[in-house]
C-alpha cells in the first residue's frame, strides 16, 4: 500500500498534498518515468515550472497514468511557474497558455511567479531564459511584481489555475503584494532544508495564511546546476551521526529525518529523485514524528546558507536574498 499523504487547506479552501515530487533538471525519459513512479507509489502533487524544460513530460506522465485508470485529474495536484523573462502582464497569460500546451492538461492547480524579478525579454526559446551581460549579471526589466500579479490574478479567475502564489519572495516583498493584491498568494515557495530553516519566513506566512512549500528540501546542491553559485554549501544534515542516529532509532533514513522535519516546521516539501527507492523513502514519512530534542537538533544544522544563491542577478532591485528572511 502507497503510503496516504495529508493535504493542507490553502487560504482560497483548496486541499494541497503535503508532499510532491520535484522535478528540476528531470528531463527527457528521466523526467517520464520518474512522474510515473511517483504517481504510482502515491505522490498526489507534481512540481514543474516552465523553465525546467520538462513541462510536457511531467504532462506525458500524469496523462499516461489518467489512462489507466490509476488516478483521475483532479485526484493530482500540479504546480508550474511563469518564467523572469515573462513578468510583462501581456506576456503572463502566454506563458500560462504554453505551460497548458507543454503539459496537454485543461488546468493548472497551482501558478506561481518564480521569482520577484524580472528580466529582459528575448523570446520563448531555452536560449532566452538566461539573458546575461558581459558581466555575467542578468539584463533586468523593470516590469513591477505587482504589475506580474495583476496578470496571475486574471488568470485565476479565467479558471485556467485554480490557485496563485509566489516563490522567493521575503517577506516585504509579500507584505507589499499583500497589501496591493485582490486575491492572496496560497503559498511561497523556497528554499528550505536543515542549513535554511526558514523558521521567521514560516511564522510570517503563517500568520498571513500563506503556506511554505520547500524546495531542495535535502540541501544538496546539483553542481551540473547552471543556476547555482555553489561557493559557501553549509554543513550538511544528511551525513551527520546525530541525524542518522535519529533515523535508526524510527528504522528511517537520515533523508527521511530530514523531510519529516520539514514537515513538522508547517512546510511542503518537495523532493526531487529519478531513483525508486529514493522516491519511495521520500513519501514514507508520515508513520513517525520526532520529539523536541530531535527537532533542536535539526535546528542546529541552521546557518542560513543557500544552495541556490542566485547571486548573478544580486543587482536587481527586486532580488530577495538581501533580507534576512
Amino acid at each position: 500500500m502507497a503510503p496516504q499523504v495529508p493535504s493542507v487547506r490553502l487560504n482560497n479552501g483548496l486541499e494541497m498534498p503535503v508532499l510532491g515530487l520535484g522535478t528540476y533538471m528531470a528531463t527527457e525519459e528521466e523526467g517520464v518515468a520518474a512522474v510515473k513512479m511517483a504517481i504510482d507509489e502515491g505522490y498526489r502533487h507534481i512540481d514543474t515550472a516552465f523553465f525546467y524544460q520538462n513541462e510536457s513530460q511531467v504532462g506525458q506522465a500524469v496523462r499516461a497514468k489518467i489512462a489507466e485508470g490509476v488516478i483521475k485529474r483532479e485526484d493530482v495536484f500540479i504546480v508550474t511557474k511563469v518564467w523572469n523573462t515573462y513578468h510583462a502582464p501581456e506576456l503572463v497569460e502566454q506563458a500560462c497558455q504554453k505551460s497548458l500546451d507543454n503539459l496537454g492538461l485543461d488546468y493548472i492547480d497551482l501558478y506561481l511567479v518564480h521569482w520577484p524579478m524580472g528580466w529582459k525579454f528575448h523570446g520563448w526559446t531555452p536560449n532566452d531564459f538566461l539573458p546575461m551581460n558581459a558581466n555575467g549579471k542578468s539584463i533586468d526589466s523593470d516590469v513591477d511584481y505587482l504589475d506580474t500579479w495583476k496578470a496571475m490574478e486574471k488568470l485565476a479567475r479565467s479558471g485556467k489555475v485554480k490557485s496563485i502564489g509566489v516563490s522567493n519572495f521575503n517577506s516585504e516583498q509579500l507584505t507589499r503584494l499583500l497589501a496591493n493584491c485582490e486575491i492572496k498568494p496560497v503559498t511561497n515557495q523556497v528554499e528550505c532544508n536543515p542549513g535554511i530553516n526558514q523558521r521567521k519566513l514560516i511564522e510570517f506566512c503563517r500568520k498571513h495564511d500563506i503556506v511554505i512549500t520547500a524546495y531542495s528540501p535535502l540541501g544538496r546542491p546539483n553542481l551540473e546546476d547552471p543556476v547555482v553559485g555553489n561557493e559557501g554549501i553549509p554543513k550538511h544534515a544528511l551525513d551527520d551521526p546525530r541525524v542518522l542516529a535519529i533515523g535508526k532509532k524510527y528504522g528511517k533514513s537520515a533523508g527521511q529525518v530530514v523531510l519529516r522535519y520539514l514537515v513538522e516546521l508547517g512546510t511542503l516539501p518537495i523532493p526531487k529523485s529519478s531513483k525508486l527507492e529514493r522516491i519511495r523513502q521520500n513519501i514514507d514519512i508520515f508513520d513517525f514524528k520526532l520529539t523536541e530534542e530531535e527537532i533542536k537538533v535539526m535546528d542546529g544544522f541552521n546557518t542560513g546558507g543557500r544552495t541556490v544563491p542566485f547571486n548573478f542577478s544580486n543587482q536587481h532591485k527586486y532580488f530577495p536574498f538581501n533580507l534576512e528572511y
